[in-house]
């Protein structure tokens, strides 16, 4: 095995040498030094470099669901960063839960040089003790509850909430239901909160039966629509606040034999690779998914260059947008074809 002595006397130079032009800094005799590594093909061994540099250059990202392909668009649009960058991911799962994210994130700041969470719920303290351990956190997707002094990468979910509503009440809707996610975490609440709210303006309100929590997976999903077919007066349209839940809902719907948008009308958060293949095609609320990994990736980046001079919070809200496709329509109604390919921003 080639160590740092062998390269430093095929270039002349001393061991020393060799470790300072490894950690990027300054030498004379660098072309000699990249001879040498690249006739003696040696790989400098990355725990020893860490052991030198105090950095692991290793990123740490913990998302609540590692199985919904909106995580994996995030974390894809992250890759493509790192990609160029002398970093690699290393990718945890909470599940949901505050105590998983606990344990994870426990281990990770011995072995990350920084951190992008999104939070297993906004009431979550871990993360201050991170920051606190003098690791770089980033938060995508999700808050905290006064969070305002960590970087973040949010899209605007009242916003969004308040699409779905605006385009069910045009197309004459008044007997609404949404589903939810969790009510602790940032877009279970304000998608909540921008839909119901958009609606009650309108003169719309949305009763406790029809106003039902999830937990963001299909099976929630699935199950709160079962409850609101059996109700002696089912809404007209449903609103479900993720993709996942979004497909228990419409399985849901087909299992019980309904005709959609004919008898309800289904309107999901997040667009999905198969949207417009499934039966039928899913309006959507959607958002640059991609980017907010991008940038997320981008802003712990910039926390970790040593000229970074700390500062203020970066805070980025990315804009949703209305895909509107054949799963929604006038009560008792079919939409038009050109409603199949009509996309809105906001």
């Amino acid at each position: 095995m080639v160590t740092i002595h062998d390269v430093a006397a095929r270039a002349g130079v001393s061991s020393a040498t060799v470790s300072r032009f490894l950690r990027g800094q300054r030498v004379r005799s660098y072309e000699a030094i990249q001879a040498a590594i690249d006739e003696l093909g040696y790989w400098p061994s990355a725990a020893a470099q860490s052991l030198k540099s105090g950095r692991t250059n290793t990123i740490g990202v913990v998302v609540p669901d590692i199985t919904n392909p909106y995580f994996a668009a995030v974390v894809k649009g992250m890759e493509s960063v790192t990609r160029t960058e002398p970093y690699r991911i290393l990718l945890a799962n909470s599940d949901e839960s505050s105590e998983q994210e606990d344990d994870v994130l426990a281990d990770l700041v011995r072995r990350v040089d920084g951190i992008i969470l999104a939070p297993a719920t906004e009431q979550d303290e871990t993360p201050l003790h991170v920051r606190d351990a003098d690791v770089p956190l980033v938060f995508v997707d999700r808050d905290l509850a006064g969070g305002e002094r960590f970087d973040a990468v949010l899209v605007d979910n009242d916003g969004g909430g308040r699409q779905a509503a605006e385009h069910l009440l045009s197309l004459g809707h008044t007997r609404v239901a949404a589903i939810s996610g969790n009510l602790d975490t940032t877009p279970g609440r304000l998608r909540r909160e921008g839909f119901v709210g958009t609606l009650a303006k309108a003169g719309v309100e949305v009763p406790p039966e029809y106003d039902l929590v999830g937990d963001f997976k299909e099976h929630s999903g699935y199950q709160l629509t079962l409850s609101l077919l059996s109700l002696p007066e089912p809404p007209t349209a449903v609103f479900a606040a993720n993709n996942l839940m979004t497909l228990g809902a419409l399985k849901a719907l087909h299992d019980m034999r309904i005709d959609i948008p004919g008898q309800i009308s289904l309107i999901g958060f997040d667009d999905l690779d198969t949207g417009p293949l499934l039966r039928p095609p899913l309006t959507v609320v959607d958002r640059p998914m991609f980017e907010q990994g991008v940038l997320a990736m981008r802003l712990l980046l910039r926390r970790l260059d040593p000229g970074d001079g700390g500062g203020l919070a970066s805070r980025v809200v990315l804009d949703t947008k209305l895909i509107e496709r054949a799963s929604t329509a006038p009560p008792g109604g079919h939409p038009s074809p050109a409603r199949t390919r009509k996309t809105r921003s906001r």
